[in-house]
């Protein structure tokens, strides 16, 4: 015999109704929200906490409790995935931004000596800059880079295969390799 819900289910509106049930059927959002859309369509129709969370894929009707309360105060939001648990987040939106803006501005050759960025030198001009941040980390870069959606190694096709600027005490020089065609098949 289940027990009565603390927090039976408000009642849901069209829009939400529409959504949860879009929600449900995706293949596209991710499984977790998929979870909580169908348990929370099943209490809506008249299932217990246990049932719908059998429904969901899921084993505890408490799970689906906690979810119904946080809808009811909530709304749609109460699908997103919360932090875990863990340290919080040091760094802002905006300063995740201001990472992600200094990776895309292309380097400048003379004052930040070279033509692409590596983790340790977007770190350094970052930490140059005077809207920069001082105490940046290279795995920090690279969490807002990989955050993103960007992937350090494949992005890493900045020179042709076989020629090479390099520095030379007269100047830029064009380095080429004999065997660079080889190297390209």
């Amino acid at each position: 015999m289940s027990r009565k819900p603390n927090h039976p289910l408000r009642a849901l509106t069209d829009q939400e109704r529409e959504s949860l049930l879009s929600i449900s059927r995706s293949y596209h959002e991710p499984a977790a929200h998929v979870e909580r859309a169908k348990a929370l369509l099943a209490v809506s129709k008249g299932c217990s906490f246990t049932e719908a969370a059998r429904r969901a894929g899921r084993r505890s009707g408490d799970g689906v409790g906690q979810l119904v309360a946080r809808f009811n105060l909530f709304g749609l939001r109460a699908l997103e995935t919360r932090h875990g648990g863990g340290r919080q987040p040091i760094y802002t939106d905006w300063e995740r931004n201001r990472i992600l803006q200094e990776f895309e501005r292309m380097p400048d050759r003379e004052r930040d000596g070279t033509a692409t960025w590596s983790l340790s030198l977007l770190r350094g001009a970052l930490r140059k800059a005077p809207d920069g941040l001082p105490r940046v980390s290279t795995y920090t870069i690279w969490a807002v880079l990989h955050e993103a959606g960007y992937s350090w190694q494949q992005d890493r096709s900045w020179c042709k295969t076989g020629e090479a600027l390099r520095k030379r005490k007269t100047g830029v020089a064009k380095v080429s390799d004999p065997d660079g065609e080889a190297k390209k098949n």
